[in-house]
C-alpha cells in the first residue's frame, strides 16, 4: 500500500488515492474554500493523490447547480489554487472531468434531488431520447454534430485542467451520466455510426479519450471511470467492458478505475466490500491496463490484499475519507514509519508515544 507508483513522469507516493465524491458546494462552478478546506485535509493526512470531484465541461452538464466546473477560462484560476493547496502536502492533483446527460439539472440531494424545471435549467441530452425513469424529463438524443460539440467540451475542459496544474485526468463514463448513457445498450437505441455493436458502444469513447490525450499531451495521467456492470438483464457485462477498455488503452488511456451500475432503476446489485475487485482483475490480467479498485474498501488491510492478489494498481476511498481524512496517514504510522505521512507540525503529537499504535 505504500509503495511507490511512477506514471508518466509522476510520482505517487503510495498507492491510496481519494475518489472524486461530489461536495455539491460550489457557486458558477468555481472552487471556494470549502473545497481548499476538504481536499487540503485529505492531502495533508497522507493520499497518494486526489481525484477532485465530477467537473462539469458544460453549465449544463452539471447533475446540480452545486457542481464544480471547468467550461471557461476564469475557473482556471481558482483550480490552480486548489491544485496547490493539494500538492503542497505531497499528494498528486487529479480531477474528474463530467457531464451528466439526462441526470443533469437536478436539486442539491439535501434538497430532495429533484429535476429542475426544464425552462430554468435547459434541455437535457442524451444518447437516445429515453427518459430515466416516468418521473424524469426526456432528454433531447443528440444529432451528429451535437456529438462532436460535446468532444470539443471535454477537449476544452481538459486543456484547462493541464492549465490550473492537474497532472491526472479522469474521464467520468460510469454511474449513468452522458457517457455511459452511450456506452450502454439500455440507453442506446441509435441506428447510426453512435450506436451499440456487439453489445457496447465504444466510439465516442474511444473518441474522446483521443482528443483528450491530444489536448494534455504525454505527460499528463489520463483516467477513465466505467460502470463495467449494468447489473440488469439487456445491459453492459464484464466481457463488453474489457472490450471497450482495451480500446480506451488503445486510444490514450492509462488508467481504468473500475466501478459499476447507477445507470437505470431497477437493478440487482448487492454490494460487499471488494465486490469491484474480480472486475478490475480481470480487466487488467486482460488489456495491461493499469486498474483502479473503488467501492467500500473501509480497512487498510482490505486496501493491502487487492494490491497484493493483482486485482488493482491503485486504491480509490471515499466515504471511508469522509469519515477520517488521516485513514493513510494512521496506518502508515502504525506500519512503524515514524509518522512520515504526517504533516510537520503535527509530528509533535507522536513524540513520547510509548507505543505506535494509538488510534
Amino acid at each position: 500500500m505504500f509503495q511507490r507508483l511512477l506514471m508518466r513522469g509522476t510520482t505517487f507516493r503510495n498507492r491510496v488515492l481519494m475518489s472524486p465524491m461530489c461536495m455539491y458546494a460550489a457557486e458558477d462552478g468555481f472552487p471556494d474554500r470549502w473545497h481548499l478546506a476538504h481536499y487540503g485535509a485529505r492531502a495533508a493526512g497522507g493520499v497518494g493523490g486526489i481525484i477532485v470531484e465530477a467537473t462539469a465541461v458544460s453549465p449544463e452538464g452539471r447533475i446540480t447547480p452545486g457542481d464544480l466546473g471547468i467550461w471557461n477560462e476564469a475557473q482556471v484560476k481558482a483550480h490552480g489554487n486548489l491544485v496547490d493547496v493539494i500538492e503542497r502536502d505531497g499528494a498528486v492533483a487529479g480531477i474528474q472531468l463530467s457531464h451528466a446527460g439526462r441526470r443533469s439539472g437536478r436539486t442539491l440531494p439535501w434538497n430532495g434531488n429533484r429535476y429542475i424545471a426544464g425552462e430554468e435549467w435547459g434541455p437535457r441530452i442524451s444518447a437516445s431520447a429515453l427518459a430515466y425513469s416516468e418521473a424524469s424529463p426526456v432528454p433531447h438524443g443528440l444529432k451528429e454534430n451535437e456529438i462532436r460539440a460535446v468532444i470539443g467540451e471535454f477537449a476544452a475542459a481538459a486543456r484547462r485542467a493541464a492549465m490550473a496544474g492537474y497532472r491526472l485526468v479522469e474521464l467520468h463514463f460510469a454511474h449513468g451520466y452522458l457517457l455511459h448513457q452511450f456506452i450502454s445498450p439500455l440507453t442506446n437505441h441509435r441506428s447510426d455510426g453512435y450506436g451499440v455493436e456487439e453489445g457496447v458502444h465504444t466510439r465516442l469513447p474511444v473518441e474522446i479519450v483521443e482528443v483528450v490525450r491530444d489536448a494534455v499531451g504525454p505527460e499528463i495521467i489520463v483516467s477513465v471511470r466505467l460502470s463495467v456492470v449494468d447489473w440488469i438483464e439487456g445491459g453492459l457485462r464484464l466481457e463488453h467492458s474489457v472490450r471497450l477498455s482495451a480500446a480506451l488503452k488503445s486510444a490514450g488511456a492509462d488508467i481504468i478505475d473500475v466501478s459499476s451500475g447507477a445507470l437505470v432503476p431497477g437493478e440487482k446489485i448487492s454490494p460487499e466490500p471488494g465486490y469491484h475487485a474480480p472486475f478490475a482483475r480481470a480487466i487488467r490480467e486482460e488489456t495491461g491496463v493499469a486498474t483502479a479498485v473503488v467501492g467500500l474498501v473501509t480497512e487498510p488491510r482490505q486496501a493491502q490484499a487487492h494490491l497484493d492478489a493483482g486485482d488493482a494498481d491503485l486504491i480509490l476511498l471515499g466515504r471511508a475519507l469522509l469519515r477520517d481524512p488521516y485513514w493513510v496517514a494512521r496506518e502508515f504510522e502504525n506500519a512503524e514509519n515514524k509518522g512520515d505521512l504526517f504533516p510537520l507540525p503535527y509530528r509533535r503529537a507522536l513524540a513520547g508515544m510509548k507505543t505506535r499504535r494509538v488510534w
